[in-house]
């Protein structure tokens, strides 16, 4: 084989991409080939970062995990392998006009629980007591607690038995809240 060639499998054996008996073979090219040496140092930083990269973060969807079973199963005749699917996002529940919520955690025992929160352009949330601490954190859009605008990446806590008057988006806004079962609304 030519360097071109060789080229694809030898970069594929640096992201360690190749049957380990190929190795010695392309490692043995790559130290007498000036050129394909020296595009590999090139690529050395991004081989670096994507190696070091967890591997949940490569992992493909689901919908293309599936197609890519089937395919290999048609081209091998064995058996799709299926991803299995651990775990179904929650809907989107209406809570009020212009509220709704995906809940993603419950503690009954500590009263507490964390969700996704998100208001339409123009609704509000009622008045309400805390009865124990809420955080927030806002994900996108704009939200107003009383008097205060919170904006993207924005985070608030609100101790026990505080209080917010008005909670309202005149632009829209999601959210990770955390809070009390027990809250209050006034």
């Amino acid at each position: 084989m030519n360097c071109r060639e060789r080229a694809e499998p030898a970069y594929a054996g640096a992201l360690q991409a190749v049957p380990a008996a190929e190795l010695p073979a392309l490692h043995a090219h790559i130290a007498s080939c000036p050129d394909c040496h020296r595009a590999l140092e090139s690529l050395r930083p991004v081989i670096d970062r994507l190696v070091a990269w967890p591997t949940d973060l490569l992992r493909p969807t689901t919908p293309l995990q599936e197609r890519l079973a089937l395919r290999i199963a048609q081209a091998t005749g064995q058996p799709p392998l299926l991803p299995v699917r651990r775990w179904r996002e929650p809907e989107w529940e209406r809570l009020a006009t212009g509220i709704e919520c995906k809940l993603l955690a419950t503690d009954t025992e500590r009263h507490r629980v964390s969700m996704l929160v998100r208001l339409a352009p123009g609704a509000s949330y009622p008045a309400h007591t805390h009865a124990g601490v809420e955080e927030l954190h806002l994900l996108d859009g704009e939200l107003w607690i009383d008097e205060r605008k919170l904006l993207p990446g924005d985070y608030s806590r609100r101790a026990p038995m505080t209080g917010d008057d008005r909670v309202w988006s005149g632009t829209g806004c999601t959210c990770v809240l955390v809070t009390s079962t027990e809250d209050v609304l006034r």
